[in-house]
């Protein structure tokens, strides 16, 4: 038992963590401690997954999905993110936009781990980056638990997507999900890792 626990003890301590992981670890959190007056470690803000997803409805034929769709966009979100996405469909019917119950709705992959800090890096210093006329993710849209949404209007802004092969344009709808935060909390630690939310000054430049 003591061996096994040493080796636990020592392949902690040699472990490469991601970059933006390792940016949480050793300047992040301390700063964040400081910041909100956290009595240690263990109050910090965890970031548990990343979510993302895209809507399919505007792409359904007679309600079905073609083939060809189905597979473009299964292929775009396992190049950006690594992983197979599963389909949703719908759990209800709304005759108001014509969805049938068990109708496909999205597709969606869930991150953890080193796949989501590897993720949250590209998405920060490579997709946002090569938005046209860029100047800020909004930074409102944060739930009372702290976990953060954002959008992304297509695919063209992952620079492994190569769009000459591209048939369709779709969007995805990121979500950071935290636990043990709240907006304060979450909004300061992504904007410490890099995430470029818009500037007081432009928010009160777009209000005139």
């Amino acid at each position: 038992m003591r061996d096994t626990a040493e080796r636990k003890i020592m392949a902690h301590a040699t472990r490469t963590y991601p970059r933006l992981q390792q940016a949480y670890l050793d300047v992040v959190g301390p700063k964040a401690i400081q910041e909100f007056g956290l009595k240690n470690k263990h109050e910090l803000p965890k970031l548990t997954k990343i979510v993302m997803n895209a809507g399919i409805g505007k792409f359904l034929d007679n309600q079905k999905l073609k083939p060809e769709i189905r597979d473009q966009i299964i292929n775009n979100f396992r190049t950006i993110t690594g992983q197979k996405p599963i389909m949703l469909k719908a759990k209800k019917a709304v005759a108001q936009f014509r969805v049938r119950e068990g109708m496909p709705s999205a597709f969606m992959v869930t991150l953890r781990r080193d796949q989501m800090w590897h993720f949250m890096d590209r998405l920060i210093n490579l997709a946002i980056p090569r938005i046209k006329d860029f100047r800020g993710v909004k930074d409102k849209s944060f739930d009372e638990g702290g976990s953060y949404s954002m959008g992304l209007t297509e695919q063209a802004v992952w620079p492994e997507i190569n769009m000459a092969n591209a048939t369709i344009n779709h969007g995805m709808h990121i979500t950071f999900v935290f636990e043990k935060s709240d907006p304060k909390k979450s909004r300061f630690v992504l904007s410490e890792l890099g995430m470029p939310f818009v500037k007081p000054e432009e928010r009160k430049v777009k209000a005139k």
